[in-house]
């Protein structure tokens, strides 16, 4: 997925309650050649997989070290173009999980600021995230990027504080979709 191809992949994203949001993913992917680099001051892509089990019913979140939250797993793009190919590979190191398959789809778009910490100024991750299936063993592996992993129940996240608001509304589209 080139960044052509990641403009067509938004326009064809239809929530309609994010329709703003997808407009100011639009414009960024429009502000700058290097909005795919981590050294892009304002900000930088990223890809993320909500990386559910066989059954659907649980999702794999981490722990992560240096953020102290859980979240999907995810990360830099680093000048890679095809953040669906980005959330597959992120998931694989993260999760030490190899027979993983990737929705062609756009899951959920989230825009949220990572603190400054040491030489790094704040700046904003705009996340991408595809829906990636375990197709394996779901014995998992935990990566020197988080505290810990776990497999939670999707049905319970709604009501949790303890995960990221934005994983909390992934989990909402999840059953939702699951619904119809």
């Amino acid at each position: 997925m080139n960044a052509f191809l990641l403009a067509d992949a938004l326009r064809h994203f239809e929530q309609s309650d994010t329709r703003s949001h997808v407009a100011a993913f639009q414009n960024f992917l429009a502000s700058h050649a290097d909005v795919f680099h981590r050294h892009h001051a304002p900000g930088h892509f990223t890809g993320s997989a909500w990386l559910v089990n066989a059954a659907g019913t649980h999702v794999l979140l981490t722990h992560h070290r240096k953020l102290q939250r859980w979240l999907q797993l995810g990360g830099h793009a680093d000048g890679d173009t095809d953040l669906r190919a980005v959330a597959l590979r992120e998931a694989e190191e993260e999760s030490g999980l190899c027979e993983l398959r990737v929705e062609d789809a756009i899951f959920d778009l989230d825009a949220h600021e990572i603190p400054a910490r040491a030489n790094d100024p704040a700046h904003v991750h705009w996340d991408v995230r595809f829906v990636v299936h375990a197709c394996g063993s779901e014995q998992f592996a935990v990566s020197e990027e988080s505290l810990e992993l776990a497999w939670v129940e999707i049905a319970a996240l709604p009501a949790r504080t303890d995960v990221d608001a934005s994983v909390r509304r992934m989990a909402e589209r999840w059953l939702q979709r699951a619904a119809s």
